[in-house]
């Protein structure tokens, strides 16, 4: 089976670290089939001015090919326009990339677009300009912010219901799914994996000692610094938890929008208590998790969030909202404890119960256990071929 990707998720020479869950399923599925990819990269005229303020203008620095994880991955420039861009996203995006689709007639059996929008929409369309059936892998916020969006609504009511197959990595996720008129027999719930081998259980003090991490307890968010990931509401939560407890640290991994609120917050009054590491290497990661006591995830919107299955396969508890997949995958006290999103006081008592709790890490991997990429691939590769036929 020959497979085409069609994603804006996917890690590039500019940003190595950007949408790992992407390269790790995509490789192990490469490992099943043939598969390649087209990592599309923004563009518009004069995208490289703005590289000090639009992502897009860094990327401008992508060369058009490469070799990630194995597979064989294009970077094709699509037109698009800042701010305004939603409106006609679709269609941009998909002519865009026609001419390319256009030279591979006859290389693929089956188009997987990986984003609900515009990936999925484009993957619908250009499916038909090379006889193909399409499938959609749709993520988190992609359904749950996005597909809202009154621009980006009707191109989704379009496009879910005419691809094949539609690959959700969470059961709450296929229900937002069939509500925009996917039949549920067509709905595969295929949850992400977990790369064992670098999420484990280490010993912490060692991993505190690398780091050089002080004494006491360690608060642990990895993940984007934008509003709608719940960054504010941590905040707000860790200033009430510090007023009671001296001996609880916040460490912050990752970057975005936010990062300067969490750096003033860093300097303030908290000076020495919050620790704003900014983006780290997904390689330590692992490293970062097995210093802390407990991850922290307090998301308005999830879909399965890989932070949550990496931080309980390193061993650690975590304290999460309860909204997405998150229920499916914290199912038990001994995993940690879920609260509603967007509730900074019942987030703060939740912290502070999860410091004060012992556990054995071993115990928390061993029950917190998911499979791997291989299987999500596996399943991901049985999608795939119900599409063909």
């Amino acid at each position: 089976m020959r497979v085409l990707v069609i994603t804006r998720e996917f890690p590039n020479a500019v940003d190595p670290d950007f949408a790992t869950f992407n390269r790790q399923q995509f490789t192990a599925l490469g490992r099943r089939c043939e598969v390649d990819v087209l990592a599309t990269i923004p563009w518009f005229p004069g995208v490289g001015l703005f590289n000090r303020w639009l992502a897009a203008g860094r990327l401008v620095a992508v060369p058009r090919e490469e070799q990630v994880g194995g597979l064989t991955v294009k970077h094709p420039r699509y037109l698009h326009v800042p701010r305004v861009g939603r409106i006609a996203g679709g269609v941009l995006y998909a002519a865009s990339l026609a001419p390319e689709i256009r030279r591979r007639r006859g290389r693929h059996d089956v188009v997987l677009g990986s984003w609900a929008f515009p990936d999925g929409v484009a993957a619908v369309a250009l499916a038909r300009l090379l006889g193909v059936p399409a499938v959609v892998k749709v993520h988190g916020s992609d359904m749950n912010v996005a597909a809202r969006m009154p621009s980006v609504a009707p191109n989704l009511r379009w496009a879910l219901p005419r691809a094949r197959r539609v690959v959700a990595v969470s059961r709450a996720l296929a229900e937002v799914v069939a509500s925009f008129g996917v039949p549920a027999e067509r709905i595969d719930v295929i949850p992400n994996g977990v790369d064992t081998s670098l999420f484990r259980p280490r010993d912490r003090g060692m991993a505190r000692a690398e780091l050089g991490h002080g004494d006491g307890r360690w608060l642990l968010y990895v993940g984007r610094l934008e509003e709608g990931k719940g960054v504010l509401d941590l905040l707000d939560a860790f200033k009430l938890l510090a007023r009671r407890r001296g001996d609880v640290r916040l460490a912050i991994v990752g970057d975005g929008t936010l990062r300067v609120a969490c750096e003033r917050a860093s300097n303030g009054p908290l000076a020495g208590r919050i620790l704003v590491a900014g983006p780290q290497p997904f390689e330590r990661v692992p490293l970062w998790m097995a210093a802390c006591d407990v991850v922290v995830l307090p998301s308005w919107a999830e879909g399965t969030p890989n932070v949550v299955l990496e931080a309980l396969a390193s061993g650690r508890r975590v304290v999460a909202t309860a909204v997405g997949g998150t229920p499916d995958v914290v199912t038990a006290p001994a995993l940690g404890e879920l609260v509603p999103a967007r509730a900074p006081g019942l987030l703060a008592e939740a912290l502070g119960r999860a410091v004060d709790g012992s556990y054995d890490p071993a115990q928390v991997a061993l029950a917190g256990t998911r499979g791997g990429w291989a299987e999500s691939a596996r399943q991901l590769e049985a999608s795939l071929r119900s599409a063909l036929h």
